[in-house]
């Protein structure tokens, strides 16, 4: 299935080198800042040249191996604690984002969209923020107010122990915390074709 074109792969690859280079802690946060401009001006320049996934390509790839998600432990803005083993037997999207990213922006109204359709039917819906504290997520959130879980990630640790390729990735866990699907570059999350692959989750094994 296609995820995104060429523009789209190469600045979702960038960002990736970027993650597996970095640190696991940063003293001043000066690498982190530098990596956020780089890569925020990066990408800045091909979304506006158009050269992002095309929002017609509304598909998740699906992983064939379907190995157990790395586990976490974060905090929400909120302060709440969420630990992925705590959602076993539920079906799980986790999004990892950042405010500096402009497809993480554009994707964020349909993923609160997609929430809305999917919340009463036991889905979950997890947003980890890359490296950033709450009072930037919150600010964020006066221009995308969202009513699902956005988690913190301060120190990038979880975003190097899974599988992503760049900003944003998504990923669907099954009902047994299995990566199941992957969406590379930002989808339009309410689309029903996005939304009937989910919930077919729910009668798998």
């Amino acid at each position: 299935m296609p995820q995104a074109n060429a523009g789209g792969r190469l600045c979702t690859s960038m960002y990736h080198l970027s993650i597996s280079e970095l640190p696991a802690t940063q003293d001043d946060g000066t690498t982190m800042k530098s990596i956020k401009f780089l890569v925020c001006l990066t990408l800045a320049l091909f979304w506006e040249l158009g050269l992002t996934a095309p929002k017609s390509a509304q598909t998740l790839t699906p992983l064939p191996d379907r190995v157990e998600a790395p586990g976490f432990k974060l905090r929400d803005i909120d302060g709440a604690t969420h630990q992925l083993t705590d959602y076993r037997g539920k079906i799980v999207i986790v999004n990892f984002w950042a405010t500096w990213c402009p497809p993480c922006r554009e994707e964020m109204p349909s993923m609160q969209r997609a929430w809305i359709a999917l919340r009463e039917e036991g889905i979950v819906m997890l947003a980890e923020n890359v490296g950033e504290d709450e009072d930037t997520i919150f600010k964020f959130t006066a221009d995308y107010p969202v009513e699902f879980s956005l988690l913190m990630d301060l120190d990038s640790k979880v975003v190097q122990r899974w599988p992503v390729v760049g900003l944003p990735t998504t990923f669907v866990l099954d009902t047994k915390g299995r990566l199941t699907y992957r969406a590379i570059g930002g989808r339009a999350w309410d689309h029903p074709e996005l939304l009937t692959a989910v919930r077919a989750l729910k009668n798998q094994d």
